[in-house]
């Protein structure tokens, strides 16, 4: 199986559930390779491999993809989950941020976030679809998908897209036997987001905390086995009840 972004956090979290699992894992990253190895070392079994490159570029990913499936001998699930995420860096507020650097911003988070994910679905569904293999999608999206994101509109958009992308996916790989879901993080205690956490943000959720990377990951596992196949075309929110629709 292959999961993007999977350097730290969530992706680290979902690489390390289904190589608990007995899978073999191929671990992507966009730059930093040294925390990807990290991820690899952490890894229960043989047999893992690490896969780079950056998925904005259209033909990047398609190395990504060939290099894992060589590594593998094939790729049966795969999780979306490398993404451009929020940080004071990308911040564009419509009212407090010029137009070029609007558009930078959106271009950066749309072609990584969005486009990265359909051309890796792309790439390994067609692989699934020559093998008739069947198998898994499933994309890491976000709760700001429904709740909005004034300060990242384009980190919100990219991530309703990336949900109705899976859903279409899903009508359209059915009848090859190969299941689509996505998922809906609301705010997730990773490592980049610790120093963001505070009673505000833990008051989001009536649980009086923020979720785990473990928790998103026991999630992705379960959506990607045989068992959830009837679940494909679903989005399921892990937002611990601070965003309900």
């Amino acid at each position: 199986m292959l999961v993007t972004g999977a350097s730290r956090g969530i992706g680290r979290a979902v690489a390390v559930a289904f190589a608990n699992n007995g899978d073999r894992v191929a671990v992507h990253y966009g730059r930093d390779r040294q925390e990807a190895e990290l991820t690899l070392r952490t890894l229960e079994g043989v047999g893992h491999a690490l896969a780079g490159g950056d998925l904005s570029d259209p033909e990047v990913a398609r190395g990504v993809v060939e290099s894992a499936t060589a590594e593998l001998g094939g790729i049966d699930v795969l999780v979306n989950n490398a993404a451009v995420a929020p940080s004071d860096a990308n911040r564009h507020k419509i009212d407090d941020i010029p137009y070029e650097e609007w558009q930078r911003t959106w271009r950066t988070m749309i072609d990584v976030d969005l486009l990265g994910a359909a051309n890796v679905t792309y790439l390994v569904a067609r692989q699934m679809i020559d093998r008739r293999s069947g198998g898994s999608i499933v994309n890491v999206g976000s709760r700001g998908a429904y709740r909005g994101e004034p300060d990242f509109p384009a980190y919100g958009a990219a991530k309703a897209a990336l949900h109705a992308f899976g859903q279409s996916m899903a009508i359209a790989l059915a009848p090859y036997g190969i299941a689509v879901t996505s998922v809906a993080p609301g705010f997730v205690g990773t490592e980049r987001q610790q120093d963001k956490i505070d009673d505000r943000v833990r008051g989001q959720s009536p649980f009086g905390r923020v979720g785990a990377p473990e928790e998103v990951a026991a999630a992705v596992l379960h959506l990607a086995s045989p068992e959830a196949v009837w679940s494909s075309g679903a989005v399921l929110d892990l937002n611990g009840a601070s965003y309900l629709r």
